[in-house]
């Protein structure tokens, strides 16, 4: 099952010409799931040729403009296919007066069901078969939220030579054993899942974090992640001014990286007043604490692998 996340857009504040506001959609084979919407959002969508009127949920860290001024124009836009599936859209308090309002001003056309929940404590949002997605807070100047997407831990390799050695052929009684099921060997005896599986195999985690103080805590939200994408707004020289505008450095965000012992960061939501060129001083503080970090950049694709 393939996983991987798009960076749509990187830039905080404001859009730049080679940079759109802060958007990341995370694809998880059928499944889309966009976190945050800032202006542009729709631009590197249709340069990616990603099939986004197949959005299952959208992930709001919080209703400033530069995180969900490009939500009106994808609600609008997914009304010109035909869709029965429910679009979700999730995040803190407000953003469900957003999107009504959104669509009474602007008088959308919506064929299809939006359900809006609001967060308001740490928990589990959304979830899936083999999956789930859960919300922790974050400390901005308004109510802001993190996200983390777990897999839930998948079966064991199937061991075909121990299956044969114990009297199970080849066939459909394979599956059955791989799906948890004893099975009867061909001599009568029973023959259990765990005699022929390894152990348990973790599944991959995802996490994104933007608009925050450093807190110790996060790094206990986004333990073990296989991708952080995590903001890294400015540089060290500029702590005090990321303070008081309630934001991250880079080697904070570095520092949440190492605490979490995550695989791999990507810094996001850049201040405008770093040109690319200039993003590389952000790049070298964050390495001297975590060497697993990278810049992200517009229409970047990071893929996430399973680790065995």
């Amino acid at each position: 099952m393939n996983m991987e996340a798009f960076v749509l857009g990187c830039s905080g504040m404001m859009p730049l010409p080679y940079r759109h506001l802060t958007s990341v959609l995370l694809r998880r084979d059928g499944d889309l799931f966009l976190f945050d919407g800032g202006e542009g959002t729709q631009v590197s969508l249709r340069r990616l040729n990603l099939k986004w009127k197949k959005i299952n949920a959208i992930f709001v860290s919080h209703t400033h403009a530069d995180h969900v001024t490009g939500l009106p124009g994808i609600l609008m836009l997914s009304a010109q296919v035909d869709r029965t599936e429910p679009l979700y859209i999730y995040g803190p308090p407000k953003i469900k007066e957003y999107i009504e309002s959104s669509r009474k001003v602007l008088d959308m056309y919506i064929n299809y069901p939006i359900v809006v929940k609001e967060i308001t404590a740490p928990c589990v949002v959304h979830a899936g078969e083999d999956y789930y997605i859960r919300a922790f807070p974050l400390e901005h100047t308004k109510t802001c939220v993190g996200y983390t997407l777990e897999e839930i831990d998948r079966p064991g390799a199937f061991d075909p030579d121990k299956a044969r050695e114990l009297g199970v052929p080849c066939g459909p009684l394979w599956g059955q054993l791989q799906k948890g099921f004893e099975v009867q060997a061909s001599d009568g005896t029973t023959v259990k899942p765990e005699q022929v599986m390894g152990e348990k195999r973790s599944g991959r985690k995802f996490s994104y974090v933007t608009d925050t103080l450093y807190l110790p805590s996060i790094a206990k939200e986004v333990q073990g992640s296989d991708l952080l994408i995590c903001e890294g707004m400015f540089e060290e020289a500029l702590a005090d001014q990321a303070k008081e505008k309630k934001h991250m450095t880079s080697k904070q965000a570095a520092t949440i990286a190492r605490d979490a012992n995550v695989r791999r960061m990507a810094l996001i939501h850049y201040s405008p007043r770093y040109n690319d060129k200039e993003l590389q001083i952000l790049l070298d503080e964050a390495r001297e604490v975590w060497p697993q970090t990278e810049l992200s950049h517009d229409r970047m694709q990071i893929d996430i692998p399973y680790i065995d």
